[in-house]
């Protein structure tokens, strides 16, 4: 009978240490301007991850990709999303990073795609990437990761900034500049439809410019956390066929310093929540383990390995 208690006083005791143990830990997850979408997505995903995993997940409004990654190496939050293009500049120390590496991090999963799209006036006769030598471009603000896509876009085309008459604009002015014939075309980096680009094709005929399969090949052969990304038909108004372009993917990173079953729980409830998620966030519905290791050229976090492993979609 003792044995019996003894057991049983054992088993309880384990229990209550897991409980206080998943009841003490804390994931603060940073996301974007409280207007855009990481923020909106992130806010519908953390909900769910607490409720799934029992374990507390707060929500930062924060500076978006490059401020994220600065976040978690400062140990200031645990989980973050990013463009996966701006994590690999942190992991190798280039371009937005120049000169500081940071490896205070590891992929979590690919989230959504983040097109690269390349506006023009349907009216200006600009039909190609190369068409753009010469022109008026709006390519992001400065040193943001947009002007980054911008700049690598054009080099496979043979074009430079110098080449074009280079602005820096946020994508809402740039709409604004396009609508206003200031400027010949504009780069967006954005989940698509974008709210920019749907409100200027109410009030302009646009065009969306194709990435055609040569240039795609040498631009991810060269960046390989681009992939290739077909904008679906009636995407903006006025868009009647299907345009190849490219994108870079919205992606969770974690802290290294997040637990092997941590980061499992949460990779394993964020896939089997999906349609919860999409319920959520439109985002949600591309939710793929498939595409959620593709482009991803930062090393996974164990944790995360272990789950893509069991459902085969990494081998």
């Amino acid at each position: 009978m003792k044995k019996i208690i003894v057991i049983v006083l054992a088993a309880l005791l384990s229990f209550g240490i897991a409980a206080c143990k998943n009841r003490s830990e804390q994931i603060r997850m940073a996301t974007g301007g409280s207007t855009g979408t990481y923020y909106a997505f992130g806010t519908a995903v953390g909900q769910i991850l607490a409720e799934k995993t029992k374990i507390p997940v707060t929500v930062q409004s924060t500076g978006a990709s490059r401020a994220n990654i600065q976040l978690i190496n400062a140990s200031e939050v645990e989980l973050a999303i990013v463009q996966n293009d701006v994590m690999d500049y942190a992991w190798r120390g280039v371009d937005l990073f120049n000169g500081e590496q940071i490896t205070s991090f590891n992929s979590m999963a690919g989230l959504y795609a983040e097109v690269c799209q390349i506006v023009v006036s349907a009216a200006s006769g600009i039909r190609s990437v190369a068409d753009l030598r010469g022109k008026e471009v709006s390519v992001g603000d400065a040193g943001s990761g947009v002007e980054f896509n911008a700049r690598q876009i054009l080099d496979v085309y043979g074009i430079t900034f110098e080449q074009i008459g280079k602005q820096n604009l946020s994508f809402a002015a740039s709409a604004d500049a396009l609508r206003d014939n200031k400027i010949d075309a504009f780069f967006c980096v954005a989940g698509s439809p974008t709210p920019a680009i749907i409100d200027l094709a109410t009030s302009r005929d646009i065009l969306i410019l194709e990435i055609d399969d040569a240039n795609a090949a040498r631009l991810i052969s060269l960046y390989p956390f681009y992939t290739k990304y077909p904008i679906p038909a009636g995407s903006y108004r006025g868009q009647t066929a299907a345009v190849q372009t490219v994108a870079v993917k919205a992606t969770f990173i974690v802290s290294t310093k997040l637990s092997d079953d941590t980061v499992y729980q949460l990779t394993k409830n964020l896939f089997e929540s999906k349609a919860q998620i999409e319920a959520a966030h439109i985002k949600g519905s591309e939710l793929s383990p498939a595409y959620a290791v593709e482009g991803i050229s930062v090393p996974f976090h164990p944790g995360a390995l272990k789950y893509f492993r069991e459902i085969g979609a990494i081998r």
